[in-house]
């Protein structure tokens, strides 16, 4: 086993275990933001990075920019799904909304400065649309056996996207980059068990979160070529910390109204 595959295996459920068990701690909405961290898509052009170079790693993080338009139709389609159905067919518009997303961002030829105002105002007007819900009452109670799923189901979205890098192109890997992987475990079982509330309050927090992801991509995009995968993959992690404390501070304040 080579070193790289070996950390495909253990970086990614570490980090998701760890943002699992805070989210568990402090409740559905900041466990949102803390799916917003790219614990999934940052390892992905990473590992990426190593294996097919720089170039192409900058390529794909240019297109997981305008991807998170696509995350952020996700987010909006399960909520407004939610408040009339179970999260069967939640799930399953959201998925049809994301690849929809996706098959039309892959169709325009969108240079960086427009993939970045296509995800600024993406999540800024799906924030605005998101359904008005409560505050919580108490943190999220879901089984134990989640956490596994959802990290078994972050390893595999590594292991496909890595595989499928080069046939995909750096362009169309970096738009499903997004895909999202462990907000589909925990809104599917934050649902089922809690309700479709708490599944908004979620999102919410995933999608008010966003932007601070698109920060860590606009690092690698920008330095990698230059500088190489470690050293711009650690000055997007600093970056990413940074604007996420404010991204925190910010969830934590804003009203959790919205248009029902």
């Amino acid at each position: 086993m080579s070193a790289l595959f070996a950390y495909k295996l253990t970086l990614v459920p570490f980090f998701i275990l760890a943002l699992s068990l805070a989210g568990r701690r402090w409740g559905t909405s900041v466990s949102g933001w803390l799916v917003a961290l790219p614990v999934v898509a940052g390892p992905i052009v990473f590992f990426i990075g190593m294996e097919q170079g720089e170039a192409f790693a900058a390529g794909a993080a240019r297109a997981t920019i305008a991807g998170l338009a696509s995350l952020a139709v996700y987010s909006l389609v399960y909520c407004r799904a939610s408040l009339r159905m179970g999260w069967v067919p939640s799930l399953l518009a959201g998925w049809a909304g994301f690849f929809l997303s996706t098959y039309l961002l892959n169709r325009l030829p969108l240079t960086l400065p427009q993939s970045i105002a296509l995800a600024l105002s993406s999540l800024v007007a799906v924030y605005l649309l998101l359904p008005a819900v409560d505050y919580e009452a108490s943190p999220p109670g879901t089984p134990t056996w989640e956490i596994a799923a959802r990290m078994a189901a972050a390893v595999g979205m590594v292991l496909l996207m890595t595989a499928l890098a080069r046939p995909l192109g750096p362009r169309l890997a970096g738009l499903l980059v997004p895909f999202p992987v462990a907000a589909t475990v925990l809104t599917v079982f934050t649902h089922h068990y809690q309700g479709g509330a708490s599944a908004i309050r979620l999102l919410r927090g995933l999608v008010a979160g966003l932007w601070t992801m698109g920060i860590f991509f606009l690092v690698v995009a920008g330095t990698v070529e230059r500088l190489g995968v470690g050293t711009s993959f650690a000055l997007a992690v600093a970056a990413d910390l940074l604007s996420n404390a404010g991204s925190l501070w910010v969830v934590r304040r804003i009203p959790k109204g919205g248009h029902s």
